[in-house]
């Protein structure tokens, strides 16, 4: 079990290294269409839609990494203070009730949206933008993936924890 969670853990390792350079790109991009707008009087459209498509590729590739350092906001009444055992119950009922369900969920009803949108290589948003829509709708199930992936990783180390065991480094309560 502890070998699928840490891989599951470095899936979405890679993919956090992946969003910080998207992020450094989201300011490069961002910084120069501010220099073309207001410097040269000039504006594309396409690097307009390509903040936007590194902007929701960041967000996908980040929440999963994001839940392997238990970033996300939690009402965390009695989180904090449970012993590791009550952690891990939390977590593993969480993982269970919530996020596979909404995961699936999010998978289910994309999945005929986005193969839509690949039928026909779906095109820009706007005239003269990027031609692959279908790309960017691609990221709604892919989050989702990437989501589940580390709901893996969370639930095995809190049966691990259950079990007595020590879980992965960054699990650990």
């Amino acid at each position: 079990m502890a070998g699928t969670a840490a891989a599951c853990d470095s899936v979405n390792r890679l993919m956090g290294r992946l969003a910080w350079g998207l992020a450094l790109l989201l300011v490069v991009m961002q910084f120069s269409i501010v220099l073309l707008r207001y410097v040269f009087g000039t504006t594309l459209i396409v690097m307009q839609e390509g903040v936007l498509y590194v902007h929701a590729a960041l967000f996908v590739f980040a929440a999963g990494y994001t839940l392997l350092h238990e970033g996300h906001v939690r009402v965390d009444i009695f989180y904090s203070q449970a012993s590791p055992r009550t952690q891990a119950i939390i977590n593993l009922a969480g993982v269970v009730l919530l996020l596979v369900p909404t995961c699936l969920f999010i998978i289910f009803f994309s999945w005929s949206y986005v193969a839509r949108s690949w039928a026909i290589f779906e095109g820009p948003l706007l005239p003269g933008g990027i031609r692959a829509v279908y790309l960017l709708k691609t990221l709604i199930p892919l989050f989702a993936v990437l989501f589940l992936i580390q709901g893996l990783s969370l639930a095995l180390n809190s049966v691990i924890v259950l079990r007595g065991g020590t879980p992965t480094d960054e699990a650990a309560p």
